[in-house]
């Protein structure tokens, strides 16, 4: 990467989210701070990636990483504060729970949480810095894994294949069955079918 201006002997810690874009469920994110004596090959932005090969590198860097951490914002939480707040909330929590603790922290996108340590923000950073692809990658599989089990709680919208996306499946589900306690009222789609919504 270019231009770096955090100390390199630091404890730098990736942070991305996953589910923004949704309209069921929680946003994810995930803080993760790489070993340099034990490296993970193949990180890139987990769009990038498979599905099995986005699992195996969680596993990696589960086992690999000297911290990682997964921090979230419910559906009630960024229906009251917005989705841009309950990200950087998500985010705060992630980095709030590593241990050891971070000294400096790089985030993906143009965007950053409040943190007691100095925080960068990296447009594209999930493809362009390791240890901010490592934290996409934890954050993507952990909120995956999530929408499966709710798919099991909330049947009929298809949760688990969409992830709670507004794919036209979802929408029909959607407007068919009105929106479960996982739907994020303030959305668009959703606040349309709020009227019709029923008791599950």
């Amino acid at each position: 990467m270019d231009n770096e201006t955090y100390a390199p002997s630091a404890r730098v810690a990736g942070v991305d989210e996953a589910g923004r874009g949704p309209l069921a469920g929680p946003v994810i994110a995930a803080a993760v701070i790489l070993d340099p004596k034990r490296p993970v090959a193949g990180l890139r932005d987990s769009k990038q990636l498979s599905p099995g090969r986005r699992e195996r590198l969680y596993d990696e860097i589960v086992h690999r990483a000297l911290a990682w951490a997964v921090g979230r914002a419910e559906a009630a939480e960024i229906d009251r504060i917005n989705i841009l707040q309950a990200t950087m909330l998500a985010m705060q929590r992630a980095v709030a729970a590593l241990q050891p603790v971070a000294e400096q922290v790089l985030v993906d996108g143009d965007r950053c949480p409040v943190l007691r340590c100095p925080v960068r923000a990296i447009v594209k950073g999930d493809s362009r810095v390791p240890v901010i692809s490592a934290a996409s990658i934890i954050a993507k599989v952990s909120r995956d894994r999530e929408m499966i089990e709710l798919d099991a709680r909330f049947p009929g919208y298809g949760l688990a294949q969409h992830k709670g996306y507004p794919v036209k499946a979802h929408l029909e589900a959607l407007a068919a069955l009105g929106p479960c306690p996982q739907h994020r009222r303030s959305y668009a789609p959703v606040r349309r079918c709020t009227r019709r919504d029923r008791v599950r």
